[in-house]
């Protein structure tokens, strides 16, 4: 069984780690919630893989905070972002 995914602040960036997908969502979304004030980066570097809902919630709190810096590119990611035409920093693309 893999291990829970988690979310940390570390100064100005959230840390994930773990699988982004559904079943991890509901856990993630209050603990990021009280620490995304003020963030500017989401490292995702231990992130083992995101799903849409993954890709849900990452994009909900980088909108929260006006945009964020990304790195990392955990399987799944780069896929989902070119059919929602996310930019790199999660932002919707203008057609």
């Amino acid at each position: 069984m893999a291990a829970a995914a988690t979310v940390r602040r570390e100064a100005g960036t959230l840390a994930f780690a773990g699988a982004l997908d559904r079943a991890a969502v509901p856990a993630l979304w209050p603990r990021a919630l009280d620490v995304l004030a003020g963030v500017e980066r989401f490292d995702l570097t231990a992130v083992a893989s995101v799903d849409s809902a993954g890709l849900a919630l990452l994009v909900e709190l980088a909108q929260r905070v006006g945009g964020v810096e990304v790195a990392g590119d955990p399987p799944g990611l780069d896929g989902l972002r070119r059919a929602y035409r996310l930019s790199p920093s999660l932002s919707f693309a203008r057609a």
